[in-house]
This record gives C-alpha cells, sequence and structure tokens, in this order.
C-alpha cells in the first residue's frame, strides 16, 4: 500500500465542486508535486490531507492508518502532518527558537529537538533572532524547521516560495527539495509554477478543474503529455494541425516522428526547442527575443504561429524568411476525427 492513498476524494463549497472524485498516492519518503492553475482544487486536496477540511465522499489512509472515510475523521492535531504555509506564519513576537518550540511537549525540547532542526536548515546561529530581523529565505527555512520539529510522517507545502523574490526562490526551493531527499521525508508541494514543480517533485500530478489528470516523473509528464491541455500548460508548446499514419504525422514542418501508433487528422504536440530555424523559404519570424542563453523566435507558417527556441544568439530578424524543421524525439498526437485504422 501506498505510505499516503487519498480515494475518491470529492468536496464542495456552495454547490460548486472543488474537487471531484479526486485519487492520489504517494510513496514513503517520496516528493510529489501537485501542479494546477488557480482555482482548480490543489489547495484544497492538501487541506484535505492535513485534516483543515473534511472531504464529502473519499478516504485519506497514511501509514495504513485510515485518517478519514464516511465513518472516520481524525483532526489535525492527530495525523502527524506537518504544513508549511505561503505567508510562513511566523509569531513576531516569538524568537527563531521559540517558534521552532511551538507545538513541541517539554520532553522533546529537553531532547535538543530545537536545536537539532535548527542545524538542519542551517540556521542554528540565528536562534535568538525575531522574525523581523530575518531576510525572506531565512524566515521560510524557520518555517520549514518548525514543521519538521515535531517530526511529521508527511509535510505539505503550500505554494512556499511564491513571496520570495525570482533568485532566491530559486536557491531555497532547490535547497528544500534537496533537503527533503536527504531526511527522506515523504512530502507534497502545491504549486501553479512548472519549472518549480519539476524541482521539487520526485512525481508531478496535473490538476484541472477539481480532477487530476496526469501523473508521473517530470521528465515524463513534459514529453507524453495526455492532452493538448496539459501540453500547453507545461511549458510552451505548439498544437499542429497533421495527418497521422502509424508512427509519423504529416505538418506544415515536415513529417514529425510519433511515440505511439495514430491514424487520420490530428493534433500534434511539438516543444520550440525541437524545431530548428535556418536559412529557407517555408516561414516568416514575426519576432525575436534573446533570453542569453537561447534565442525564441515566433514564425508565421501557412497562416499558423509558432515558436522555435535555439541555443544561440540572433541570427535571424523580423522580416526574414526561414527554414522551419521538426529535429525532436518521438513525441505525442492527439486525434481529432473518427477513424478505423490503417
Amino acid at each position: 500500500m501506498p505510505f499516503v492513498q487519498a480515494s475518491d476524494i470529492t468536496k464542495r463549497f456552495n454547490g460548486t465542486t472543488a474537487l471531484a472524485g479526486v485519487d492520489l498516492t504517494v510513496e514513503r519518503g517520496e516528493s510529489l508535486a501537485l501542479l494546477g492553475p488557480s482555482g482548480c482544487g490543489k489547495t484544497t486536496l492538501l487541506r484535505v490531507l492535513a485534516g483543515l477540511e473534511v472531504p464529502d465522499q473519499g478516504s485519506v489512509i497514511v501509514s495504513g492508518s485510515t485518517l478519514a472515510d464516511s465513518t472516520t475523521f481524525v483532526p489535525p492535531e492527530r495525523r502527524r502532518i506537518g504544513m508549511v504555509f505561503q505567508d510562513w506564519a511566523l509569531f513576531p513576537h516569538l524568537t527563531v527558537a521559540r517558534n521552532v518550540a511551538f507545538g513541541l511537549d517539554k520532553a522533546e525540547i529537553g531532547r535538543g529537538r530545537i536545536s537539532e532542526t535548527l542545524e538542519l536548515v542551517g540556521l542554528l546561529h540565528l536562534a535568538d533572532r525575531y522574525p523581523d530581523e530575518l531576510s525572506g529565505g531565512q524566515a521560510q527555512r524557520v518555517a520549514l524547521a518548525r514543521a519538521l520539529a515535531p517530526r511529521p510522517r508527511v509535510l505539505l507545502f503550500d505554494e512556499p516560495f511564491s513571496n520570495l523574490d525570482t533568485g532566491l526562490r530559486t536557491q531555497v526551493r532547490a535547497d528544500v527539495a534537496e533537503l527533503m531527499r536527504e531526511v527522506g521525508m515523504t512530502s507534497v508541494f502545491v504549486t501553479h509554477d512548472q519549472e518549480e514543480s519539476f524541482v521539487v517533485g520526485d512525481r508531478v500530478a496535473v490538476m484541472h478543474e477539481g480532477r487530476i489528470v496526469q501523473v508521473g516523473r517530470p521528465a515524463e509528464v513534459y514529453q507524453y503529455p495526455v492532452s493538448p491541455w496539459v501540453a500547453t500548460f507545461l511549458g510552451e508548446a505548439n498544437v499542429l494541425n497533421g495527418v497521422a499514419n502509424h508512427r509519423h504525422v504529416s505538418t506544415i514542418v515536415g513529417h514529425v516522428p510519433l511515440a505511439d501508433p495514430v491514424y487520420g487528422p490530428c493534433q500534434v504536440v511539438i516543444r520550440p526547442e525541437h524545431l530548428t530555424v535556418g536559412l529557407g523559404d517555408k516561414a516568416v519570424v514575426s519576432s525575436v527575443e534573446f533570453y542569453g542563453h537561447d534565442t525564441s523566435y515566433e514564425l508565421a507558417v501557412n497562416g499558423t504561429t509558432m515558436l522555435a527556441r535555439v541555443i544561440a544568439a540572433p541570427r535571424f530578424t523580423p522580416g526574414d524568411r526561414v527554414e522551419v524543421t521538426y529535429a525532436g524525439p518521438n513525441t505525442v498526437a492527439f486525434q481529432t476525427a473518427a477513424h478505423q485504422g490503417p
């Protein structure tokens, strides 16, 4: 049995369905990223796991113990599930050490749990400081230490890095993800940021309109999305019309190889980084954006607009005519009309 198992979770608020029969599993020691747009239900699911919301239907089981079902509801304080909130929720009148001590019993404090946990997150030297004397990254680590101190079975993160500036967010999320793996903590991260989900998650569960629509390792969900919506949500994607014949599809950028057999009219997913741009006459460059490490071209091909990303400085300018071809791995396509096979 998975370490965390949520089955058929349904939750409604004033007649609106927030969760529509969600199934989710997390293995012991795994970090799962729960990814989706605002309003898709991911925070509600996190709160159901924590015991902060009572599901209308379904069950939550952790380490073989039922925490919620039609006849059982274990309150949050008895679940041994920690939570790190978006705003960190530190007590401004308490020092770092006393913030971490909040919720511990005297025996745990006496065993040096505070110092042990602060050392784990690299903040033992700041034990006597107050929250307003900390940087954003340090405050986030204190919130993490406070959640870790009671030694929870599972740790939940609700958009924990969204209040940090871009550079700091990149460093802190990498550090936290590494720490979770070092201590073997079973964790669930809620995020709306695709890049962040790929950094913190051993697996990614993509949510849309109250349902989990795809679960897999980051590379799997990126390379093999189950729908055009998932493809465009997980980063930039060109979704082009084509006609497939088994393992290849004919498109305006030429033949594209497929991971699975498809026949007839379809939509094929092409990532911008899998297109090459060179001298030619197939497309017109509409715009150019240079990011330092790569260049993004917006191209017009027979009335269709697409993006191409090239690891190089800009070679073309708006108005230039160019050749554009596919040079990536086998990709996915979705049939757009009924077809009886080959």
